[in-house]
């Protein structure tokens, strides 16, 4: 019934609280779709700012969850259809916005999901992974905490090589 990208989303994003991963599970699902839909989009963004603010990086922060709420905002059948509670996701989203803002240290957060067989779902894959739904971030854990700096990038740099050189061909 929903995208596995999504359920991996939701795993990660309550399990081990690895906001770099939500981001680039549901970025692949969202390119695969044709990137029309503004809630991929906005719950990324969500992932992405909580990744900033965690990092004490409250500016991408707050630019990411002022992003989030816009594009979320009236997407009240689409956030149902995935089984979430929109008008709480939305206040969940200004009071984190507002912590933002004010520089308050990073707290882990849930998304109101209301599908208990998506919230089982999801709580299976979670266990899989040698962890629970709800868990507490690990902070001592530069692996999830600063990832972008971890990770393995030539795959990145290979396709940015590629691309590059496909745009010199078509330039001359």
């Amino acid at each position: 019934m929903y995208p596995e990208a999504y359920i991996d989303f939701l795993a990660y994003f309550h399990g081990t609280r690895d906001y770099f991963e939500c981001h680039e599970v549901l970025e692949e699902h969202w390119k695969k779709e044709g990137m029309q839909n503004d809630v991929w989009v906005g719950l990324i963004q969500i992932a992405v700012s909580l990744y900033h603010q965690r990092r004490s990086n409250y500016e991408g922060a707050r630019r990411m969850m002022e992003s989030a709420i816009k594009h979320l905002n009236g997407q009240k059948d689409n956030l149902t259809e995935l089984g979430l509670d929109h008008s709480l996701l939305l206040d969940q989203l200004k009071k984190r916005l507002s912590d933002i803002s004010t520089r308050s240290p990073y707290t882990d957060m849930n998304l109101p999901v209301t599908d208990e067989g998506l919230l089982d779902v999801c709580c299976q894959s979670i266990m899989k992974h040698g962890s629970l739904w709800g868990a507490v971030s690990d902070m001592d854990n530069d692996q999830i905490i600063h990832k972008h700096r971890t990770r393995d990038r030539s795959e990145i740099i290979r396709e940015r090589e590629a691309q590059k050189k496909r745009k010199n061909k078509t330039a001359e």
